[in-house]
C-alpha cells in the first residue's frame, strides 16, 4: 500500500466514525422529538440506512452489497423521513458526501443526488401540500443544501481526480526512472565487459599467442640451434612476466594498464618492435616521432601497434614490416604496413580490428584498413589533436 492509499484509508475510517456518531445523534433526536407511530417509522428508516451503510463498510467487495443499492435505500429513506417530517434535513446533510463517495462517476453521483432531492421534495409536498411552509422551508432549504453539496462535491471530485492523475504520473515517473537506471546499469556493465574483453584480447591473449609461437620454435630448434632456443626461452620468460604484470594491472583499481607509463611513446614502441623482430626474425623498419600525449592516446597507440603486429605474426606470412608514428596539425598518425599475403577487408570477422576501431572511436579517432589478396596490408590509425 502506498502512502497516499494509507492516508486515504485513515481518512475514510475517521469519516465512517463521524457518520456513526451522527446516526446515533439522529436516533436520539428522533426518539426525543417524535412520538407515536411516526417515531418508530422514522427509526426504522434510519436503521435501514445505518444497516446498509454498515454492510457496505464491513463487506465492500460482497456481491450483494452494492454502493448503488445503499444510495437507493438512502433516497427512499429521505423521502420517507420528509413525509414523516422527522430529521430528513439532518440525514440529507450528513449523507451528502456519500453520493460522491459511492457514486463511482460524476454522472451517477449527480443522478442519485437528484433522486434524493426529488424524493425529499415529494415527501414534503405529500405531507404539507402546496403551502407557504412547503415553499419557504422545504423547497428553498433543500435546494440550498443540494446546491452547496453539488458545488462542494464537484470541487472535491476535481481535486481527487487531479490528485489521482498526479499520483499516476508520479508512479509512472518512478517506474520510468527505475527502468532507466536499470538500463544504465546494464549498459555500464556491458561496456565494462566489452572494455575488459578488449584489454584481455590486446594484452593477455596476444602475450599467450606469442608464448605459444616461441615455445613451438624453441622446441623445433632445440637440437639444431641451442643458442637461438635459449634466446627464445628468455623471450618466453619475459613475455610471461609481462602477461603477469598485465593481469595484475587489469584486476587492480586505478592503475594504468599496458606499461605505457615507462618512457615516451616512441621508446615503448621501439621496445615492442625490437622484441617482435627478435621473436619472429622479420625485418622491421620504424620511423617514430618523439611525441607528448595523454595517457589514453599512449595506450591506444600501444594497443593498435600490438594488435597489428599480432595479426602480422599470425596471418600475414610477411618478410618486412614498417611502422611510422608521426604528428600532424590535425592529430597523431600511426601506420603499420607489411608485405604479406593480404586479405579481403570486407570479409574480416576478427575481434582485433573491431576492438581497434572502438578504442580509437572513444578518442574521436578512426581506423583505416587497406589490403587485398597478395598485396600486403596497411593499417592507419588517426587520433585527433
Amino acid at each position: 500500500m502506498t502512502t497516499s492509499d494509507a492516508l486515504w484509508a485513515t481518512s475514510l475510517r475517521r469519516w465512517n466514525a463521524v457518520c456513526w456518531v451522527l446516526f446515533a445523534a439522529m436516533a436520539v433526536g428522533i426518539t426525543a422529538l417524535s412520538d407515536g407511530a411516526g417515531r418508530y417509522a422514522a427509526l426504522a428508516l434510519l436503521g435501514s440506512v445505518a444497516g446498509c451503510f454498515a454492510m457496505l463498510v464491513r463487506f465492500p467487495a460482497h456481491p450483494v452489497v452494492r454502493p448503488h443499492g445503499y444510495l437507493a435505500v438512502l433516497v427512499l429513506a429521505l423521502a420517507g423521513l420528509a413525509y414523516l417530517g422527522t430529521s430528513y434535513a439532518a440525514l440529507f446533510m450528513v449523507t451528502l458526501p456519500h453520493y460522491w463517495m459511492f457514486g463511482r462517476t460524476r454522472r451517477i453521483s449527480l443522478a442519485f443526488l437528484g433522486f434524493a432531492t426529488a424524493g425529499t421534495l415529494l415527501g414534503s409536498w405529500l405531507r404539507q401540500g402546496w403551502s407557504g411552509k412547503f415553499f419557504g422551508e422545504s423547497v428553498v432549504g433543500t435546494l440550498i443544501v443540494v446546491a452547496v453539496g453539488v458545488l462542494i462535491g464537484l470541487w472535491v471530485r476535481a481535486v481527487v481526480e487531479q490528485s489521482s492523475e498526479r499520483a499516476r504520473l508520479i508512479v509512472e515517473l518512478e517506474r520510468t526512472q527505475a527502468e532507466l537506471a536499470e538500463a544504465h546499469l546494464r549498459q555500464g556493465a556491458a561496456e565494462e565487459r566489452e572494455r575488459m574483453a578488449r584489454e584481455i584480447h590486446d594484452t593477455l591473449a596476444q602475450g599467450f599467442a606469442s608464448i605459444v609461437v616461441l615455445a613451438e620454435a624453441a622446441r623445433a630448434g632445440l637440437a639444431t640451434d641451442p643458442g637461438r632456443t635459449a634466446r627464445q626461452l628468455v623471450s618466453i620468460e619475459s613475455t610471461a612476466r609481462e602477461n603477469l604484470a598485465e593481469a595484475r594491472e587489469l584486476v587492480g583499481s586505478g592503475r594504468r594498464p599496458g606499461g605505457a607509463h615507462s618512457g615516451s611513446v616512441a621508446q615503448t614502441l621501439r621496445r615492442i618492435l625490437d622484441r617482435f623482430a627478435e621473436d619472429t626474425g622479420l625485418s622491421v623498419t620504424a620511423e617514430l616521432a618523439d611525441l607528448d600525449c595523454d595517457q589514453q592516446t599512449r595506450i591506444a597507440l600501444l594497443r593498435c601497434t600490438q594488435e597489428s603486429l599480432a595479426n602480422v605474426r599470425k596471418h600475414a606470412r610477411a618478410s618486412t614490416v614498417g611502422v611510422v608514428l608521426a604528428r600532424w596539425p590535425y592529430g597523431v598518425e600511426l601506420e603499420v604496413t607489411d608485405d604479406g599475403v593480404g586479405f579481403v577487408v570486407g570479409a574480416s570477422t576478427g575481434f582485433g580490428l573491431d576492438g581497434m576501431r572502438k578504442r580509437l572511436a572513444e578518442l574521436g579517432g578512426r581506423l583505416t584498413v587497406t589490403s587485398s589478396v597478395g598485396d600486403g596490408t596497411r593499417i592507419l590509425a588517426v587520433i585527433p589533436a
